[in-house]
């Protein structure tokens, strides 16, 4: 039975500029940081990077995506701390806005405005 998301890890080549990044990206500092791995808590899930790319192959089919109260200014604000475009924001039906970006990495970052799921009653 799977319990829900907890950790999303993202791989990086610089640790250090990573980690300013993404605590641009969030707004606040890790709660867990060392050499080896930091750790973000991300509205009770774990957004970590990882210096390790070792046979990690970028990009895929897989996306996660971060949920946002306004997908248009969240989309040009993280293009502003340097993301690139990689899908343009999506109007996907019922108010729910989809769009992905690459961090400086080249990780795929999701973002969504998704204004009918409420995490405590998703289920």
């Amino acid at each position: 039975m799977l319990l829900g998301l907890r950790t999303v890890i993202y791989h990086v080549n610089d640790l250090n500029k990573a980690k300013d990044w993404y605590t641009q990206v969030v707004g606040h500092q890790p709660y867990f940081d060392q050499p080896f791995y930091v750790g973000f808590n991300v509205g009770g899930y774990e957004l970590g990077i990882d210096p390790d790319s070792t046979d990690i192959s970028k990009g895929g089919s897989t996306f996660v995506y971060w949920g946002v109260p306004d997908a248009h200014a969240e989309y040009q604000r993280l293009l502003k701390l340097g993301a690139i475009r990689n899908t343009d924001l999506q109007d996907v039906g019922e108010g729910i806005v989809v769009g992905t970006l690459l961090d400086p990495w080249g990780n795929i970052f999701g973002i969504i405005q998704n204004p009918h799921f409420n995490l405590e009653t998703a289920q």
